[in-house]
């Protein structure tokens, strides 16, 4: 089982899952877009009430370890994500049931939240291998993954029913601990460019 851990980076902080989180992670929640692709649409406090309940269940199990997304910018919550699929024997989990507010989409919130998670995985779990998976048709989120230095394996078709009936397929990514070295050195560089940009906006402001 892992135990829970807080992520510290310069934009975001991954704290884990408590009930305490649930109304902020609602005022998150409410773009309907944000859920075109997820198994779960949140429409309501009693969706993220269900959300959460069922997050810290399987926390509770060993099966999961859930994060909320901390803007520190604006100190407020812009989402949440996951380790799933948890294998101690394997020496490897999933990065999943990632979601945010639209106010940060485009921004480096998601390229430091797997940064941190990441660097969490292969350096202190050392595990041997981080999988990812997102809707074929979820376009944004496949370049956003393969961004980061990930691989794509393959599709498993007609994997997941979502609340609308549809069947999705689902593409498989995945990072092994021989390729975290460059792909840390590749996180890294984004982010510190991200910043350096930041700064020229600021001054000619």
């Amino acid at each position: 089982m892992l135990n829970s851990v807080t992520l510290l980076g310069e934009r975001v902080k991954l704290v884990p899952l408590e009930e305490l989180h649930t109304e902020g992670l609602y005022e998150a929640a409410k773009t309907p877009e944000i859920w075109n692709h997820l198994p779960q649409k949140i429409q309501s406090i009693e969706d993220i009430k269900h959300l959460v309940k069922n997050a810290l269940k399987s926390k509770e199990s060993g099966q999961e370890l859930p994060f909320v997304v901390l803007d520190l910018e604006t100190n407020s919550i812009v989402g949440s994500t996951r380790f799933l699929d948890i294998s101690f024997p394997n020496k490897s989990l999933e990065i999943g049931w990632t979601w945010y507010n639209p106010s940060v989409w485009r921004t480096r919130v998601n390229t430091e939240c797997k940064y941190l998670l990441l660097k969490h995985c292969f350096e202190e779990l050392n595990f041997n291998r981080v999988q990812l998976k997102t809707d074929v048709r979820n376009q944004r989120s496949r370049t956003a993954i393969l961004r980061l230095g990930a691989v794509q394996e393959g599709i498993i078709r007609k994997h997941m029913i979502l609340p609308d009936g549809f069947a999705r397929d689902s593409v498989v990514f995945s990072i092994i601990k021989e390729e975290w070295p460059s792909i840390k050195e590749r996180l890294e560089d984004f982010l510190t460019s991200h910043q350096v940009k930041n700064a020229q906006l600021t001054s000619d402001l």
